[in-house]
């Protein structure tokens, strides 16, 4: 812990009241300042990406605009009340970029870690605050903060907020992306029938849309970007498709003929995809491929039972990983060396690690080699 002067930490991200909100902590600085302390506001950005992630350099432009936007706001606060502008210490940052997060309790250790840095134990939180993009983790996360034996306080602003309200059009990107893709496939069900079924349609797409608004996607589309993920996707499913088709058969001969080996193994490779929607998308096609299935996700490492040896050879090589990388980032972002390349892979569960102990014995005598988990070649 440092020596600097306690403060008050204000993670931001784009909202209606943040204005607001920057306003009040400016108001409480000055008051501590009346007081005789010495008042510093931390403005922190928690980031839902990692420094290497493709596309990330935009998402860190955005943040560092925000960033430089709420410092000018603090400033100008700061005249309007006539005050010294060096006299409350303003610092900005981002934080957790270097790692992923998947849950309130990982952003709230992330928070506390920067708090106990800076010898902070306050935090204001703006109402309208989202985290990662989604309003419903904003409870959840204010109380993990509160086990953390961290002051949380949630600034009072003028006009409603959404924390209560059962449904809320919030972005009308995502809104408005969601109402048409539940209509056009409410239609493609239908067969464009007639008239009954474009109002019925009208009526399901727009229930679809508000109460999946806030949990739909983890960042909001874009007319430039989505329609290129789309094309991109199209082409991505005949792959998938061929994948499913060759694993069929391969597992189809693995079940008919008995003189074929079934080597089924736990399996573990680290992937290079980013959360959220495109972390998701790579571990359900890997679980579409027949003798693959992905058992678990733990950050960006995946936990992958593999039933043959042609399966884990197929997830080894990456292929699938730099598919979903073209889906999301483009063709630049697929040219990315294989998990088995990278030493990212490792198997967990090897038949060997159930040898009585005399072959455990055998194997410690040709040279000390314990052959219990097999790892590839490059593994960490």
């Amino acid at each position: 812990m440092t020596d600097t002067p306690a403060g008050v930490i204000v993670p931001v991200t784009r909202s209606v009241t943040l204005r607001q909100t920057v306003g009040y902590v400016i108001q409480r600085a000055l008051d501590q300042l009346a007081d005789g302390e010495p008042p510093q506001i931390h403005f922190v950005f928690i980031a839902s990406w990692r420094a290497d992630d493709p596309g990330s350099t935009a998402d860190r432009k955005q943040a560092d605009e925000l960033l430089e936007q709420v410092t000018t706001w603090s400033q100008f606060e700061l005249e309007a009340a006539n005050a010294d502008p060096d006299s409350v210490t303003i610092e900005t940052a981002v934080i957790g970029d270097d790692d992923y997060r998947f849950s309130p309790t990982d952003y709230a250790d992330l928070l506390t870690e920067y708090a106990e840095t800076h010898n902070s134990s306050h935090v204001v939180i703006d109402p309208e605050y989202s985290l990662v993009g989604h309003t419903t983790l904003l409870e959840p996360f204010e109380f993990e903060l509160q086990q953390r034996d961290l002051n949380v306080t949630e600034a009072p602003v003028d006009r409603s907020t959404r924390r209560g309200r059962l449904v809320d059009p919030g972005s009308p990107a995502r809104f408005l992306t969601l109402f048409g893709g539940s209509f056009l496939f409410y239609q493609v069900l239908g067969g464009f029938s007639g008239l009954f079924d474009i109002v019925t349609g009208v009526a399901t797409a727009l229930i679809v849309a508000i109460a999946l608004d806030d949990v739909s996607f983890y960042r909001d589309p874009t007319l430039t970007g989505s329609p290129k993920r789309l094309l991109r996707a199209v082409l991505y499913v005949p792959y998938l498709l061929y994948e499913i088709i060759v694993s069929n058969l391969v597992v189809a001969r693995v079940i008919l003929d008995p003189r074929a080996d079934i080597d089924p193994r736990l399996t573990k490779i680290r992937v290079f995809v980013g959360s959220g929607f495109p972390l998701a998308t790579l571990a359900n096609s890997i679980t579409l491929t027949p003798g693959t299935l992905t058992v678990k996700a733990d950050d960006q490492e995946l936990y992958v039972h593999s039933l043959v040896p042609f399966a884990r050879d197929g997830l080894f090589d990456g292929a699938l990983e730099r598919w979903v990388r073209f889906v999301f980032y483009g063709r630049e972002a697929a040219r990315f060396p294989s998990p088995l390349d990278r030493g990212d892979t490792e198997v967990l569960q090897d038949p060997a690690a159930a040898d009585p102990p005399e072959s455990a014995s055998a194997a410690a005598a040709d040279g000390g080699v314990d052959r219990g988990v097999d790892t590839q070649e490059g593994d960490r």
